[in-house]
């Protein structure tokens, strides 16, 4: 790229990180819906949330303007406005969710609707870069996976906002990360969807972390969790580099883990699965006197081990790309065991 296209790319992110910014700061001033702490919370006094509408929004307002601006970096028409389309179907419906305090019942519908939304535009899982799976042979295995991974991909992220600023930190590193890749193997779509997607993170996080004066909200996470679901398969097949499908769960694939060992961790001591708790490996972590910020850190710094894993592994053979996993696995394995002991002695 060019040295003028980076400073105007550059001046570009400069500007949607200042109207996220203004955003957040108007939402902070003016809102009136709020968090209430209950025994559940992690924070002690009403704050004012949908914070992650700055995120939304100034999102919108960077493709909107790439929309109009850009040819040459553009996807297929059909699989930008279904991507765009059903990201904005979620982030609407959580705004109204933040608003009303739905069941839990309504998110997921309009989630499993948003899914299936994207997948009918044509933005499905198709091939897996790993020699053993060929879902070419196997259409119909190829939309369930695609179903499975964004609901799972947009609930986890959901879940592991919890604390003042992890999903915002972790949603800037796996941005910037995603976007270094895909820039370097010229997938110039998935690149500026993330520096957009950072940029809104970033000015949302001015007033999120480290005091947390301003929560994301559902409208934030649940929006960013199912974006970068959603993107992951875009670079993978429809961008013009072809990332690869596994970038995405290793740059979050600390949330992945945390949200799936909870949930198995809950149905085999037989408790409600779907009902609220505060047992996240994350939460652990806080419950036992860590601060927000202290833990928030700690995933932070495990995003960036997993972003650098991430570089390295698009540049190995396909077949030894799992292998990237293994030692991640073992460490939040270990973790996991630690973590789950000290909580229950205490």
């Amino acid at each position: 790229m060019l040295i003028s296209k980076f400073l105007t790319h550059l001046m570009f992110g400069t500007c949607l990180f200042m109207v996220s910014t203004v955003i957040s700061w108007f939402i902070l001033r003016h809102s009136r819906i709020l968090d209430t702490p209950n025994h559940r919370s992690s924070h002690t006094r009403p704050t004012p949330t949908t914070g992650g509408l700055a995120i939304v929004v100034t999102f919108f307002l960077g493709m909107g303007v790439f929309f109009m601006v850009s040819d040459t970096a553009m996807i297929q028409a059909r699989f930008f406005w279904g991507f765009t389309f059903s990201s904005l179907l979620v982030a609407v419906v959580s705004f109204y969710d933040d608003f009303m305090d739905k069941p839990f019942w309504v998110r997921l519908f309009t989630q499993a609707l948003a899914a299936l939304v994207i997948m009918a535009f044509g933005i499905t899982i198709n091939h897996i870069d790993l020699p053993w799976v060929h879902l070419s042979d196997m259409p119909v295995a190829g939309y369930f996976f695609s179903f499975f991974w964004i609901m799972g991909l947009t609930n986890a992220y959901n879940f592991m906002d919890g604390l003042n600023g992890m999903a915002g930190v972790n949603a800037m590193i796996a941005s910037m990360f995603l976007g270094w890749i895909a820039f370097s193997q010229g997938s110039n779509f998935t690149y500026i969807v993330c520096y957009c997607l950072a940029a809104g993170t970033a000015g949302f996080l001015v007033f999120n972390f480290p005091k947390g004066r301003l929560f994301m909200g559902d409208v934030g996470a649940t929006f960013l969790g199912f974006t970068f679901a959603a993107l992951a398969i875009i670079a993978s097949l429809y961008d013009s580099a072809h990332t690869s499908l596994l970038v995405v769960p290793l740059l979050l694939f600390h949330f992945i883990f945390d949200t799936a060992f909870t949930f198995f961790r809950r149905l085999v001591k037989g408790e409600n699965v779907f009902q609220a708790h505060r047992s996240h490996l994350y939460q652990l972590l806080n419950r036992m006197g860590w601060s927000h910020t202290r833990v928030t850190l700690v995933y932070g710094i495990l995003g960036i081990i997993q972003g650098f894993g991430a570089f390295w592994m698009v540049h190995i053979p396909d077949v030894h790309r799992l292998l990237v996993f293994v030692p991640l696995l073992i460490f939040y394995a270990l973790f996991a065991g630690v973590i789950t002991r000290i909580a229950a002695s205490t």
